[in-house]
């Protein structure tokens, strides 16, 4: 059950501390429930909330679970729908009926924030035609302006990006984990950019974000350092995550401080956002709040699961700009991280793999729980009841 939390001062100045440091706060979540119920608005009201995300996992909890999606689940299975347009039938209505939720805030910050993000069909991560189509589809359904259409940071990805960019859609890239690929996409978006401006788009009108994963590089880097468990190596746990996101952050301002962003910037354009993704804290011995006190930076996103956002309100340590200046040392870490044996190629290329299987696995997993519903839902009526 979702409930809604009563704002105290702390939870007020901790969380305003941290927008005011030019972080958008974004709540990594949504279902029908947490609609329905009033919490989102309240987190809107209460703690800085100013946009969502979504991904397959997340609709797979919320709709698999059947909750509050009876009513349309019958309309659709008299309708006699296919699985998968059951699907986006619903998880649409969801992003739509938030982004409405949303619209005050997009209207106030000229499209900045106020932004509900839904993604493609995982299963189409390679195959750059099909996910240009599917993003363009997606747009249309939602019929919403501040919705930013998720595409993943694959090779094939990397196109479609460019391409639907170019068609003046808002994008929020995914599953960045390099930053040799960060800085592919941030290529791919400045030549949407060039498209859009070509085809006579207003490049105001166009936003986009880079989600940059955070705690799945902690996680799979560390279980290496264990495994080699002398001093040097425990010694860099759960330092490889924050470098590699430091080092995104220095990227990000050199390519929009570079001359072909002037002269998009010229033209009124906005810089593609570092978001910050999974910062949920995966090992119970760090403090839970690690990934957002530590990623402060000017111009970014953090998107975190509630209780990410609940625990930064309660005892959250903001304490100004935690990135900038930090470059160095973050280097320093991962070449010594390297200098152990561990591939950061290596690394960083498995867990771009992991994350397209992961999100399929939860599409499939969701397709199942509907065809299941859909056809309760059938026989009953069938039966008369």
């Amino acid at each position: 059950m979702i409930t809604v939390t009563t704002e105290t001062t702390a939870t007020a100045g901790t969380l305003e501390r941290l927008s005011d440091e030019g972080v958008s706060i974004w709540l990594d979540d949504l279902s029908r429930g947490r609609i329905a119920s009033g919490n989102l608005a309240a987190l809107i009201d209460t703690h800085h909330v100013v946009g969502v995300t979504t991904n397959p996992s997340i609709f797979q909890a919320a709709i698999g679970s059947g909750e509050g999606y009876e009513e349309q689940l019958a309309d659709l299975a008299v309708r006699g729908v296919t699985v998968d347009e059951a699907v986006r039938m619903m998880t649409t209505a969801d992003v739509r009926a938030a982004a409405d939720i949303l619209r005050p805030v997009y209207d106030a910050t000229g499209g900045r924030d106020g932004r509900v993000s839904i993604e493609v069909d995982p299963r189409l991560a390679h195959e750059t035609a099909a996910t240009i189509a599917e993003a363009k589809q997606l747009a249309w359904l939602v019929d919403r302006p501040n919705v930013m259409i998720k595409i993943p940071a694959t090779k094939a990805g990397l196109p479609a990006i460019t391409e639907v960019i170019g068609l003046g859609i808002s994008v929020n890239v995914t599953l960045i984990f390099s930053l040799e690929r960060y800085r592919e996409v941030m290529a791919a978006y400045l030549a949407g950019l060039e498209k859009a401006q070509a085809a006579g788009i207003d490049l105001a009108s166009i936003h986009s974000v880079a989600s940059f994963f955070v705690s799945r590089v902690d996680s799979e880097i560390d279980k290496r350092l264990t495994v080699l468990g002398t001093d040097e190596a425990l010694a860099l746990k759960g330092r490889a995550a924050l470098a590699n996101a430091r080092l995104a952050y220095e990227a990000y301002e050199d390519v929009f401080g570079g001359d072909r962003w002037t002269a998009l910037g010229g033209a009124h354009a906005n810089k593609q956002r570092p978001l910050w993704a999974s910062t949920g804290v995966k090992d119970p011995a760090y403090k839970d709040t690690l990934y957002v006190d530590e990623l402060v930076a000017p111009g970014t996103v953090n998107t975190m699961p509630e209780a990410t956002l609940d625990a930064t309100a309660d005892h959250g340590d903001i304490h100004g700009d935690a990135v900038s200046g930090g470059y160095a040392q973050a280097r320093a870490d991962l070449a010594a991280v390297e200098g152990l044996g561990i591939s950061y190629d290596e690394v960083v290329k498995l867990l771009e793999d992991e994350g397209v299987a992961k999100f399929a696995v939860a599409w499939d997993d969701l397709l199942t729980a509907v065809t299941k519903s859909l056809d309760s839902v059938g026989s009953k009526g069938a039966d008369g009841e």
